[in-house]
């Protein structure tokens, strides 16, 4: 029997079993975030100029307001709409991504674990798990906006969703169980391409980091390349963020492309980068908890010598 008091290394189920956990502790420490962002990529411009929500402009504005005015008139609780599927998605996506990156970083550095892994090689490992993880786990991403984007609805409307549960029945019987998987193009893109900016940075951020004297894989390194990851994410991946979010969160667009064309001639290009700051906001806080959360959590499965 293996002396585990020198084990390095974790299997590929210990490897899930934290990104999991660690994707689900973020998940639920910045969902308000999360919501607020929704709701401000969901606020779109008439042609006349005036928010669509009403005549006297923009109801919500900017990240502290976004989060002040929907405290107000929802209540509290309302920033963590969306947190059960929220959690589905980041058990199966979370852990899926993450924990599939090194063997196929290794599959696309040929095999080669222990040599040098070019930046490109990082990022094509990452655009593939990051797509193999979106498409399982996107009838639980539709459910979360589904019930993030309800919120804007106005006082006394009806509700078309109970509770996620209760959303995932009433889609499947209302609109098929294809529908689980609306907006499947547009979200493959964009989370292939937060993927590939998230984990291939904090690789290359961390790698880097470790490479100047006096530097330690520590938690202050762990800290820099999950705000590197973050940042690199909503750059790259605003505007198919922006285009999913009302995609899942309407019926009026018939296609990725219809959405994008829709929303460039009316708003114009800054409109996919609606929420930018929110959106940093969110997945800079989001990358840097999981992260550091995932490294310490692997370190329970982990012995060194």
């Amino acid at each position: 029997m293996a002396d585990l008091s020198h084990r390095t290394e974790i299997s590929f189920a210990e490897t899930f079993i934290c990104s999991a956990f660690a994707a689900c502790f973020a998940e639920l420490c910045t969902i308000p975030l999360d919501t607020a962002k929704v709701r401000l990529q969901l606020q779109k411009r008439s042609v006349s100029g005036e928010e669509s929500s009403g005549g006297g402009g923009a109801k919500y504005k900017g990240l502290l307001g976004t989060v002040a005015t929907i405290a107000k008139e929802e209540g509290l609780l309302a920033l963590w709409k969306g947190i059960i599927p929220g959690l589905h998605r980041q058990f199966i996506y979370g852990g899926l991504r993450i924990s599939l990156y090194v063997p196929v970083k290794a599959f696309c550095a040929g095999g080669n674990i222990l040599g040098e892994v070019s930046l490109f090689q990082k990022i094509v490992a990452a655009l593939i798990t990051g797509a193999i993880a979106i498409t399982l786990a996107n009838p639980t991403d539709l459910v979360k906006v589904r019930l993030q984007a309800e919120g804007k609805l106005p006082a006394g409307a009806p509700r078309r969703y109970t509770g996620a549960l209760n959303a995932y029945y009433t889609i499947i019987k209302e609109e098929g169980v294809v529908a689980l998987w609306t907006g499947l193009g547009p979200n493959i893109a964009r989370n292939a391409i937060i993927n590939a900016a998230e984990l291939a940075s904090y690789d290359q951020v961390k790698q880097s980091v470790l490479k100047i004297p006096g530097f330690t894989d520590n938690i202050f390194t762990h800290l820099l390349a999950g705000l590197g990851a973050g940042f690199f994410a909503v750059l790259i991946g605003s505007p198919v963020d922006v285009v999913k979010s009302r995609m899942m969160g309407d019926s009026i667009y018939k296609s990725t492309l219809d959405c994008m064309v829709k929303t460039l001639n009316v708003e114009g290009a800054l409109a996919f980068y609606k929420g930018f700051l929110p959106n940093f906001g969110r997945l800079g806080s989001w990358n840097v908890i999981m992260f550091l959360t995932l490294e310490q959590v692997k370190k329970l499965f982990i012995w060194e010598v």
